[in-house]
């Protein structure tokens, strides 16, 4: 497999692009305040249990998407077989995220924060090789996959060391956070595709945004609803993302 010209080019730029942000940035720590969340609900002797158990719908997606691709129906939605290895990934990488986000909710803090950041970016990434695959070219996604997953967990591990030595930074976790939203309508845009369900993605890319919008505003809409907390709605949201990427498979067609 000889990855495309055009891919190493979009990589590259993406690279230095995130360079560029790196060195405009300050350096951001993680705020203290980041683990006290607002859901107060107690289940089974847990604090936060609306935040734990919520968890249980990545698990649930991630599986969902497992049992597509497994069937006859998942291996007929490819032109290429191998198209396939980044979307199973990103499904395990789904069931990841409940153990990682549950482990981390049972007892918040920076050091089992570390397990689910690291299967979050598993699962950005892995969507991400996705898409590259389906638009420029299977090999360039299946090429880059290894070093999109080292950039990912590079991020988390560089925020895990910097936060140890009382130099936290979430500079490079935040880019991994973000490019790939930024990156894939642009891959949309400018490659012509081989599949429908283009506003598939899309809606995709829209939920988890509003997931981290959830996130950000935990203690606000807690507050206006009295029901749930800002990040039990982001858990629920982030997992609706995750079975859309379901819904896309089951209903696109090859063009």
């Amino acid at each position: 497999m000889r990855p495309d010209r055009k891919a190493i080019a979009l990589w590259l730029l993406v690279a230095a692009l995130a360079g560029l942000t790196w060195a405009l940035l300050p350096r951001i720590p993680q705020p203290l305040q980041y683990h006290d969340f607002a859901d107060r609900s107690t289940c089974f002797g847990l604090t936060g249990c609306a935040d734990t158990l919520s968890n249980a719908l990545f698990a649930l997606a991630g599986l969902a998407g497992l049992r597509f691709l497994s069937g006859a129906a998942g291996r007929r939605v490819f032109i290429d077989a191998r198209e396939a290895l980044p979307y199973r990934l990103f499904f395990i990488a789904a069931v990841l995220v409940a153990l990682g986000s549950g482990y981390y909710h049972l007892a918040p803090d920076n050091d089992r924060l570390v397990w689910d950041r690291a299967a979050i970016s598993l699962a950005l990434m892995s969507l991400f090789a996705a898409i590259l695959c389906e638009r420029v070219s299977v090999s360039s996604g299946l090429h880059l996959l290894p070093m999109l997953y080292a950039a990912g967990l590079g991020s988390v591990a560089w925020w895990n060391w910097s936060e140890t030595h009382g130099l936290g930074d979430l500079r490079a976790y935040g880019l991994m956070q973000f490019y790939p939203m930024l990156l894939i309508p642009l891959l949309l845009r400018l490659y012509p595709p081989r599949y429908s369900g283009d506003r598939d993605i899309l809606i995709v890319i829209g939920l988890y945004l509003l997931a981290l919008l959830c996130d950000l505003t935990d203690h606000r809409i807690a507050e206006l609803t009295g029901l749930f907390s800002g990040h039990t709605a982001k858990h629920v949201v982030a997992a609706l993302a995750i079975y859309w990427v379901v819904i896309r498979l089951k209903q696109r067609r090859i063009l």
